[in-house]
């Protein structure tokens, strides 16, 4: 694993936990009642996101975009540099050792453009 890029994906995971951690909170509080847990913990995350008006703009949308950028930008980089990752991308496993700090950058990524895809379908439907 390329070790420069292991706060990169440290950093993607951190940038996008607060976003994914409202989505997830909006799933299990559709799985039953508000009375039993983990739905009333998962309503009490998301109306502590509802009640600030600074936490759509800054933790489901600011912070998902720095991740989708910083992701893009580094998965281009690193396909254009590394031909030892084009090559290693047809052998599964040994992309995986090898590159896991770049699959995690990816993966990141992947969430992220999920997540803002979701946040835009909602404000526009709002």
């Amino acid at each position: 694993m390329d070790t420069n890029q292991r706060p990169i994906a440290a950093t993607e995971l951190v940038l996008i936990f607060p976003a994914a951690l409202f989505m997830a909170a909006l799933l299990a509080r559709r799985l039953q009642p508000l009375e039993y847990e983990p739905a009333h913990t998962a309503q009490q995350i998301v109306m502590w996101y509802a009640g600030r008006v600074w936490t759509l703009w800054v933790l489901l949308i600011g912070l998902p975009v720095a991740a989708l950028v910083t992701g893009c930008v580094t998965l281009l980089r690193n396909w254009s540099v590394a031909t030892e990752q084009r090559q290693a991308a047809g052998k599964s496993s040994t992309a995986i050792r090898l590159h896991l700090a770049t699959l995690i950058i990816a993966a990141a990524t992947l969430v992220t453009g999920v997540i803002l895809a979701i946040v835009a379908v909602h404000m526009l439907t709002n």
